[in-house]
């Protein structure tokens, strides 16, 4: 069944035509990629589709019926309110008695108001959306349901925006780089989320495994046409090599056509009949698409390097934190972390977000000071450092006073030098649009032009912080090729696994409360180490659960055989039942409430012995009402 139809689209923004004649459409449970360089509007395409944007020419339909999701590819928060009240944003009763009820659990408000908030919710029937909003929360790591959102991390804030896409289970989901900011973990679990096969699935992204592991179908978008691959990112690259050798071929037979065609039309006399005029015309259709241009302008990266001596950075018992250990806040970086970075090493840094390695790298350059020990670095060595934050501009400043600001003229290898201009022609901003000021550019020329001028200071030492994000696929293969080659020291913090698997031997691997370890091998070796191991803890665990079931059920048998014939229940008896009935949810109903706020991880150590002993009491009560209630429930049926 089509979902979605795409006829005839063209957007244009001044006198530059992101794309026209574009047309598609999916099928129920597809999962399409669009592939194209940066600035060629794949994410102005999807917000056109997504009703954000409106398009110059052509028509977009849905299947009537069908729920549509959208996740932008920048995602900023700045708004004071709860996360909760982010994820639940909408204005119904259900909607608003689930949001009630959060806030009354987390504000441990009085008991009456507690009461209303579950009344409420019983009232409407909301308890199963209630569950599916925590299962989604639990699933992309976001805990704290009052935490303002202006106060999460950027991984953070790309999960809430992600969960609340899937909140109202969209059919037809649309979305623009979804792994960008995501830990390695929050990825696979993306992958599975957006495996499911009813769900259809839109979107650009430049993580080359996630295309993989998800997309069924790639559409390109280059020289002005949009071709289809019937498959994954893997066969994308075999078809396409395909498809270019013979697109050159079938050149190379026109251009040799066009020549002879040509000296017959050099020898044409002057009175053309209708058999001549044909022939020209057929000429002129060869002569066409013979010289069609279909060279790709590519980044070519080329700066010289200086040399580096034998030490390069050296930690010893390098200590940072956050917080204090009086409030019982404090959060530990690195502990006592020692560690030599040498000529020649490729290290790659991993672990989940908000772990502390963009804080890690910031100590090693110097940008934080350590809480203890010590960071030297090597007296050869030049930095080049690429973060997170991108290029500090204002939007009226022109793209070629960027660069010029850094230097006029660039020193290359074997003593040659390239102009400032030269130098983004190589970066694929050509002349023309060196002219234009920075706010013409998207977020991935952006990254590109941010890329160029850390690479024109000829670094040897090379820290870069999630390098990919919004970089399209032909710059990063131009990226990993170019640092393959290099001479350099390469420290890498990355989620992109491919990124990671072609550049970095080892890893250093935060494993939190400030422990790292080092793993010699690639990103995906580690992975598949990570998850073995989790999978033989699952299963000890469950094996553990198992034999302590099987064993209560044996007690529970022989207490059973052991018991006198049953008697009728007295009136004591059957009151003590009806007490029992009214008590057990109240108490259910507490353990819930106290495991909830101990989840939250935001009581002091005092709060929690309080919360600790009341739950053991809750716990202790309700096994002993239960066990009383199945007594007495057992003589009542007999």
């Amino acid at each position: 069944m089509n979902v979605l139809s795409v006829e005839r689209l063209a957007k244009r923004y001044g006198p530059r035509q992101l794309f026209k004649d574009i047309s598609f459409g999916l099928e129920k449970g597809q999962k399409t990629a669009i592939v194209a360089r940066n600035g060629t509007g794949k994410s102005t395409l999807l917000k056109c589709i997504a009703g954000l944007e409106t398009a110059d020419e052509g028509i977009i339909s849905f299947n009537k019926g069908l729920r549509t999701g959208y996740l932008d590819q920048s995602v900023h928060m700045t708004a004071t309110h709860s996360l909760v009240d982010e994820m639940l944003d909408q204005d119904d009763p259900v909607t608003n008695a689930i949001r009630e009820y959060e806030h009354a659990i987390a504000r441990h408000v009085d008991e009456e108001t507690m009461q209303r908030a579950v009344n409420r919710m019983t009232e409407l029937n909301a308890w199963d959306h209630e569950a599916h909003v925590q299962v989604l929360l639990h699933r992309f790591g976001l805990r704290d349901m009052e935490q303002p959102v202006n106060t999460l991390s950027g991984g953070q804030q790309k999960r809430l925006a992600m969960a609340k896409v899937l909140i109202n289970a969209p059919d037809v989901l649309i979305l623009d780089e979804p792994t960008n900011h995501l830990d390695v973990h929050m990825i696979e679990q993306l992958e599975d989320e957006l495996s499911a096969p009813n769900l259809t699935l839109l979107l650009v992204t430049h993580d080359r495994y996630f295309l993989d592991n998800v997309c069924d179908e790639i559409i390109e978008m280059e020289f002005g046409e949009f071709t289809r691959f019937k498959g994954n990112y893997s066969y994308y690259v075999e078809k396409k090599a395909m498809l270019d050798e013979v697109r050159d071929a079938t050149q190379h037979h026109l251009r040799g056509l066009m020549r002879s065609e040509l000296e017959w039309v050099r020898k044409m006399p002057r009175a053309r009949g209708t058999k001549s005029k044909s022939r020209l015309d057929a000429f002129d259709r060869i002569k066409a698409d013979a010289t069609r241009d279909f060279s790709r302008d590519e980044v070519k990266i080329d700066v010289k390097t200086e040399r580096l001596g034998g030490k390069v950075i050296e930690t010893r018992n390098l200590t940072k934190g956050f917080g204090t250990v009086v409030g019982g806040n404090y959060k530990p970086i690195v502990k006592g972390f020692s560690y030599s970075l040498k000529r020649g090493d490729r290290i790659g840094i991993v672990g989940p977000n908000g772990i502390g390695k963009s804080t890690f790298l910031d100590l090693l350059v110097g940008k934080l000071p350590p809480d203890a020990g010590t960071v030297s670095m090597g007296d050869t060595v030049i930095l080049g450092t690429f973060d997170q934050r991108g290029l500090q501009l204002t939007d009226d400043k022109r793209i070629i006073d960027v660069v010029r600001d850094i230097a006029e003229m660039i020193p290359l290898n074997k003593g040659k030098t390239l102009t400032a201009s030269g130098l983004l022609e190589r970066f694929l901003f050509d002349k023309e649009q060196q002219w234009q000021y920075v706010s013409t550019l998207s977020g991935g020329e952006k990254r590109r032009l941010y890329l160029c001028t850390v690479l024109m200071k000829n670094p040897n030492v090379l820290i870069l912080d999630e390098p990919t994000n919004d970089l399209d696929i032909p710059t990063l293969n131009a990226l990993e090729d170019f640092l393959v080659d290099l001479d350099i020291c390469l420290l890498i913090v990355s989620h992109d696994r491919y990124f990671m698997d072609k550049l970095c031997t080892k890893l250093l691997v935060f494993e939190g409360e400030g422990r790292i370890k080092e793993w010699v091998g690639s990103y995906t070796e580690l992975r598949e180490r990570q998850k073995d191991e989790a999978a033989r803890s699952k299963g000890a665990k469950d094996r553990e659960e198992k034999e302590v079931r099987e064993e209560k059920e044996a007690k529970e048998v022989k207490v059973a055989k052991e018991l006198p014939a049953k008697k009728k229940l007295t009136y004591a008896e059957r009151l003590e039942l009806q007490k029992i009935d009214k008590e057990m949810p109240k108490l259910e109903q507490r353990k819930a409430e106290l495991l909830a706020i101990m989840a939250k991880g935001d009581l002091d150590h005092h709060a929690v012995m309080e919360r600790s002993i009341e739950l053991e009491k809750t716990i202790s009560e309700l096994d002993r009402i239960t066990d009383r209630w199945l007594v007495l429930s057992e003589r009542e049926g007999g």
